[in-house]
């Protein structure tokens, strides 16, 4: 290899590096990382060969736009309440069983997620499975995991299935002689063996593996360790609280936060509330022990000894506030953000009482502390704040306290279905249609669906726009010239050059189960769209080594990289259940490691035999 072509391929390899080591330390958000590789390639063009244009294809690339498409035909489907309809009818089914919860949970999610976009799903579903689990007396840790693993298994199903499916198929388009991309249902019997060899799996061996993290009547306040945190103070004749309002008294002491005011055994919701302070009222405040003594130090307020606070204390206030869990997700606008910078008090009259991160639990300076995707919040909340988060998508509220039961009114009431149903269910029927017999490339049949979609009053544009999770449209946008520049300087045949190696060791069924193996592991800690940009031109480079079928090869990452099921990172539907589901990092290890192995014996037998080498 030429001095000037290895020098090429080493700048590539040190960018990957560079990339792979903020993924995983997340040192700044994976999208910004992504687009920082669009212009280091274009800075370094003499090595990578990749200039400005080439730098800013991702854009234009028909896989992104495709998604973005996909995003919005996702969220008219979803506006029809078809979803939430469906969650209603589970529980009629579930009729308080344990194991019909888990069976109706992912034998719905699955093929659902086969056609809608799987993060949406999963976040209508999380709610409705946290109170079918309330309901049937079981731990809510036992259904979310299986949720997540199921929404993953039904993207295989379909080529708008996952987005790695759909760029995959650009691929097959770019690197593949004599191939026009992926046909629709082209690999959906593989994908169905897949998913029902994956349900059989979570019905049984990971029903046993999944660990009841979240009591079964778990407290929240105790869930969150907050029995120090939360307070009764009892207002004297002589604080100079008496005479303000609610809201008043609050704003004049900002390091503790009056939750509600209590007063002959009525409960009004706080701190917005404009209800005169009265002597005699008792107030549940939060914060720390010493702010809480130095609180009723300046106020001249008495401490009602060790009268206990529970989720119970929130759900008789007159105003309806109440106690919710919610799970801030990649896609949402605070991620970055302080949760003081976010406004959730001053907009939205919503207090965060304590954040966990993974095993961490925060519930001091939280002002100052910084979300991150994946964080659970427990809030003191309002049903209005409540409909804007869930509308927006900003946070996915998981707590089944916040949403009405089901037992109690009828499906209409709960989750009334749009005029628009049969519109919306037409149009994205006649997208899959029209891709499936060729009419039309699936770039442009999605296209016209989504203005199909807002033409008839399905979908607003606003409504579009916020459908589209950007930070995943940019992360593929930065990432494909990234695989472009590995494919031009020749990194990827060094990379399947060692691939090809095992071939002195293995049959290429051997070689491809490898390779499927680690673009599954790749896809664990990093993104599933990254290792498909990365590992597909490797993939396809080690076939033409060993003169096996090429699209094979692209299959095995394809399937790989959509199947990520060992750690909460990997896939974004796992880092929704992360925090509702109270899992440890282990518990995605040990639950989905197996399932994992267990797809890549299947997918790599199923690629031989549909396939061939």
């Amino acid at each position: 290899m030429p001095i000037f072509e290895v020098s090429g391929v080493l700048v590539v390899f040190a960018l990957i590096l560079a990339v792979l080591v903020a993924f995983l330390t997340e040192v700044v958000p994976n999208d910004v990382t992504a687009i920082s590789v669009v212009a280091a390639l274009v800075v370094l063009e003499p090595w990578t060969g990749v200039g400005a244009r080439t730098a800013i294809s991702g854009f234009a690339n028909p896989a992104t736009v495709t998604i973005i498409a996909m995003y919005m035909l996702s969220a008219g489907v979803q506006e029809t309440g078809i979803v939430e309809r469906l969650g209603v009818y589970l529980a009629d089914f579930v009729d308080g069983e344990e194991y019909r919860a888990l069976v109706a949970t992912v034998c719905t999610t699955g093929p659902i997620a086969g056609f809608v976009n799987n993060t949406p799903v999963v976040a209508v579903f999380v709610p409705m499975v946290t109170d079918l689990a309330e309901n049937t007396n079981l731990s809510p840790s036992k259904l979310l995991l299986p949720l997540s693993y199921a929404a993953i298994l039904g993207g295989t199903l379909t080529l708008i299935g996952t987005s790695t499916n759909i760029l995959a198929s650009d691929f097959a388009r770019l690197l593949i002689d004599g191939r026009d991309g992926i046909g629709m249902f082209e690999f959906t019997a593989l994908g169905a063996v897949l998913l029902i060899v994956g349900l059989t799996y979570l019905l049984t061996v990971g029903w046993r593996l999944t660990p009841a993290r979240v009591p079964v009547d778990g407290d929240s306040v105790s869930e969150f360790d907050l029995d120090d945190y939360l307070t009764v103070v009892q207002v004297r004749p002589s604080s100079p609280g008496v005479g303000l309002t609610v809201e008043a008294f609050d704003d004049a002491h900002p390091s503790v936060r009056i939750l509600q005011a209590r007063r002959d055994g009525e409960a009004y919701a706080g701190p917005h509330s404009d209800r005169l302070v009265e002597a005699g009222d008792r107030l549940v405040v939060h914060g720390s022990v010493e702010t809480v003594d130095r609180f009723c130090d300046e106020a001249d307020l008495a401490q009602r000894g060790r009268q206990s606070v529970t989720e119970d204390t929130f759900d008789t206030a007159e105003t309806d506030g109440t106690l919710a869990k919610a799970v801030v997700p990649d896609h949402s606008r605070y991620v970055g953000a302080t949760v003081g910078e976010a406004g959730f008090h001053d907009f939205h009259e919503t207090t965060v009482l304590a954040v966990r991160r993974g095993g961490d639990l925060y519930r001091t300076d939280l002002a100052d502390r910084t979300l991150e995707a994946g964080d659970l919040l427990l809030v003191r909340t309002t049903p209005a704040a409540i409909d804007y988060f869930t509308d927006t998508g900003d946070l996915v509220v998981a707590d089944e306290r916040a949403v009405d039961g089901f037992a109690s009114k009828p499906a209409a009431e709960i989750a009334p279905l749009s005029e628009k149903t049969p519109v919306a269910i037409a149009i994205l029927a006649g997208v899959v249609g029209l891709a499936a017999i060729d009419g039309l490339p699936i770039v442009i049949a999605a296209l016209g669906g989504v203005v199909a979609m807002v033409v008839t009053g399905c979908l607003t544009t606003a409504d579009a726009y916020d459908a589209v999770s950007w930070n995943v449209i940019f992360l593929l946008a930065g990432v494909i010239p990234l695989g472009l520049a590995l494919e031009s300087t020749g990194g990827a045949a060094v990379v399947s050059e060692f691939l090809v190696s095992t071939g002195d060791l293995l049959p290429p069924v051997g070689v491809l189960f490898v390779l499927y193996l680690v673009a599954g592991l790749l896809a664990s800690v990093i993104t599933p769209v990254a290792t498909a940009v990365l590992m597909i031109p490797v993939g396809i480079d080690a076939a033409a080594r060993l003169g096996a079928n090429e699209f094979a090869f692209l299959l095995a990452v394809m399937f790989a990289s959509a199947t990520s099921f060992m750690t909460p990172v990997g896939y974004q539907t796992n880092l929704m259940v992360y925090g509702p589901g109270g899992y440890k990092f282990t518990d995605f290890l040990r639950v989905g490691g197996p399932l994992q192995l267990l797809l890549a014996v299947v997918a790599t037998a199923g690629i031989v035999l549909g396939w061939g080498l």
